[in-house]
């Protein structure tokens, strides 16, 4: 192989690749983005770049930030490569790559977040869009409400002017705007949370009242928090994926590899513009709801449906899985029977066309998706992905024992051994807590439902809460493959009813 090329300004026009044709030098920035992971570079950064290959939003380039430690070192990844991005499309039967360039600085990341405060109070910067997972918006799981209680936030009331959190952070620098006599930026959500935007105008809203209540009416009255749906896979990168862009001349510290597949629904509602994303696939909707609801009830839940059977079974990624015939036959069971039910058809898709779309995604081979990665932060994704169609389900009367099955699976996971005594390493935030009631319930399933700040009430549903014991009892006795078995194959009982 020749010499590999370092990725940098200067040596895009070595590539072999499509790469930016703008003038990188020109751009000036519009949008500052809060966690610049692999999915933000896949997916909201290419959507940008496409704009501005064409020409257009020269005046929205983004200023990448964090606010924790671990953020630094991606930040001097990227810097040191001119924060290019090459991204690798793994198809089946493909491998292409470009190089995207709408990122242009990213912001030191410091105690008390002077640099992120600073920027977002330049009335510049119109859209502060933010990738910071679902367990990070300050939610209680159970009641949805604002959690104000916790430290973080203690905190950042106390000490308005040097936040810690990215929401401490987008306050201060809207108390700066308008003290300036400066408008407000348009705050967007690009994480997997229904009404994300909601959410986040609770959040921000809420902390500002407990420090500033007339700047959190002004943030209120005058913001923008519009609710997005996001989807595309995009793999966390380890040596394959590093390698993969070796692969094409590249030497690049930050690759990303994802699907062939893009999808941003977004609500039109931008206080300082926008770009005009909609011409290069996003799609503005008044209903993201319908949207969303889709994404997440069946792929979001249905990651979970896979993840935790793999873990158990030592099947190391999503689609090995999918290659899986007990995992997969129970995947699709699930999603037809209990899943589908709660979901309705939006505009160019049903329920069942968005399930077999899901189907070949995740059984891509070229996408190495770890069944660990998924299965993260689960006390956060199950109770954000399954449980509100658990909850559906038994108020309309139908089946809920594969989804009982679900967090039957999940709860043997937590026990932190798989079936071939392998360790399953800590992979929550609460994990010694999980590990410790999954370890009780072996003897007493019903303890796993005790967990009131995951369960609420389901702990009292008995369809439910006989069935989940029932599948924990089985999965430990005989084992998580012969509990999917007799799920998918298994008396009618196990099928349960599927109309209304």
């Amino acid at each position: 192989m020749d010499e590999l090329i370092s990725l940098s300004d200067a040596t895009l026009d070595q590539l072999t690749v499509e790469r930016p044709r703008y003038d990188r030098k020109s751009l000036t920035p519009g949008i500052v983005h809060i966690g610049v992971g692999n999915f933000h570079r896949a997916h909201q950064a290419w959507f940008l770049h496409r704009l501005m290959q064409e020409g257009k939003a020269h005046d929205w380039a983004i200023l990448g930030a964090g606010v924790r430690p671990y953020d630094a070192a991606m930040r001097e990844k990227l810097l040191a490569q001119d924060c290019l991005t090459t991204l690798i499309q793994l198809d089946p039967g493909n491998v292409s790559a470009e190089v995207v360039g709408s990122m242009i600085d990213y912001l030191p990341i410091e105690d008390g977040n002077a640099p992120l405060i600073r920027a977002m109070a330049d009335p510049a910067i119109r859209i502060v869009a933010m990738t910071v997972t679902e367990s990070g918006y300050y939610v209680d799981p159970v009641s949805k409400g604002f959690d104000g209680n916790h430290p973080d936030l203690v905190h950042d009331a106390a000490h308005p002017d040097t936040p810690s959190t990215a929401f401490g952070a987008i306050v201060a620098a809207l108390r700066l705007r308008r003290a300036a006599g400066h408008g407000p930026f348009t705050a967007l959500s690009c994480d997997n949370l229904q009404g994300n935007g909601d959410i986040l105008r609770q959040t921000v809203v809420s902390l500002a009242h407990m420090s500033d209540p007339d700047l959190a009416d002004w943030i209120d009255a005058n913001a923008t928090f519009p609710n997005s749906m996001v989807d595309c896979i995009a793999p966390a990168t380890g040596p394959t994926e590093l390698a993969l862009a070796t692969d094409f001349g590249i030497r690049d510290a930050a690759v990303v590899t994802h699907e062939a597949f893009r999808q941003w629904v977004i609500e039109d509602a931008f206080c300082a513009g926008r770009p005009n994303w909609n011409e290069v696939g996003a799609t503005f909707s008044d209903d993201v709801h319908a949207f969303e609801t889709m994404k997440i009830r069946i792929l979001n839940a249905g990651h979970q449906v896979l993840a935790n059977a793999g873990e158990i079974l030592g099947v190391e990624s999503i689609a090995q899985c999918m290659a899986h015939p007990a995992i997969r036959a129970f995947f699709s069971k699930v999603q037809r029977t209990e899943i589908a039910p709660t979901v309705a058809p939006v505009p160019g898709k049903t329920p069942a066309e968005y399930i077999a779309l899901i189907e070949d995604r995740f059984a891509n081979p070229r996408i190495v998706d770890t069944t660990r990665r998924v299965a993260f932060d689960g006390s956060a994704r199950h109770t954000g992905f399954v449980l509100p169609i658990l909850r559906d389900q038994l108020a309309a009367g139908r089946a809920v024992e594969g989804l009982a099955l679900v967090e039957a699976l999940w709860a043997r996971m937590c026990a932190g051994i798989r079936e071939d005594g392998s360790v399953i390493e800590p992979n929550d935030p609460i994990w010694i807590e999980l590990a410790n009631v999954a370890h009780a319930a072996k003897a007493d399933p019903a303890k796993w439902l005790a967990q009131s700040r995951i369960y609420g009430d389901l702990q009292d549903a008995k369809p439910f809460a006989d069935a989940f014991c029932r599948w924990l009892a089985l999965a430990w006795d005989q084992g998580c493959e012969a509990a999917l078995v007799e799920y998918t194959q298994g008396s009618d009982r196990a099928v349960g009813s599927v109309s209304g």
